[in-house]
């Protein structure tokens, strides 16, 4: 075997080998996120418990817990969309309970809507959550005009006067007319692995005819000089 067709021959079968190991590391991460992901889809779906006197956004993310109180009057609101209804707002008012007074994420309504009057007491069932809204290409949260991009509980808590501790709603009893729940999934957490290992896989194949292609015409070329 020729050096022409050596070389290109160990550069072939080194990239292809390289290209689904890479394939291969993505499916593994891939069952390691489902997994993951199986995990946060029990916890949410547990069965509910009181609020907890100081929660941690490590350890108690995601916590279902269920807590009578009152709905604070003030709503901020924040730009969302779902696919079902387009866009809307998220509404977080001050919830009081227990002698406390946390962030409740009540849930959306239309863009077009007026803010729906709260009153009286409920129940709600909802997951303790700290999100991470904020992109680096989301703006500033308009306060003044009551326009929010992200729910900054650090923000909201102080606007609306609670602890930095946000409830989810996923029910409320009796419900609020006009208001939806959104309540907390693992929709929104990335599980692109494999789409990469489809790509690194799609590579390899490329690489592969390309190696063989090379080949191919580096013997035709030798044999053509041979001649």
């Amino acid at each position: 075997m020729g050096k022409s067709v050596l070389v290109p021959l160990i550069f072939g079968i080194a990239g292809v080998a390289v290209l689904l190991g890479l394939g291969k590391w993505q499916l593994d991460r891939l069952a390691w996120k489902e997994g993951i992901l199986a995990e946060i889809e029990a916890r949410i779906s547990a069965d509910p418990v009181p609020l907890p006197e100081s929660p941690e956004a490590e350890a108690d993310r995601y916590l279902p817990v269920r807590a009578t109180g009152e709905i604070g009057t003030r709503a901020l609101r924040v730009l969302v969309s779902t696919k079902q209804a387009g866009a809307g707002y998220r509404l977080i008012s001050g919830f009081e309970t227990g002698g406390r007074r946390v962030l409740l994420d009540r849930g959306y309504i239309p863009v077009a809507d007026d803010i729906p009057a709260s009153g009286g007491t409920v129940t709600v069932t909802g997951n303790l959550h700290w999100p991470d809204d904020r992109l680096s290409s989301t703006p500033e949260n308009d306060v003044a005009g009551n326009t929010w991009f992200a729910r900054d509980i650090a923000q909201m808590a102080g606007e609306l006067e609670t602890e930095p501790l946000m409830i989810v709603a996923r029910a409320v009893s009796p419900p609020e007319q006009g208001v939806t729940p959104l309540p907390v999934d693992s929709a929104g957490i990335p599980n692109d692995h494999l789409e990469y290992a489809i790509t690194w896989f799609s590579l390899a194949v490329i690489w592969a005819a390309m190696t063989g292609a090379f080949i191919w015409r580096a013997r035709r070329g030798g044999k053509g000089t041979g001649r």
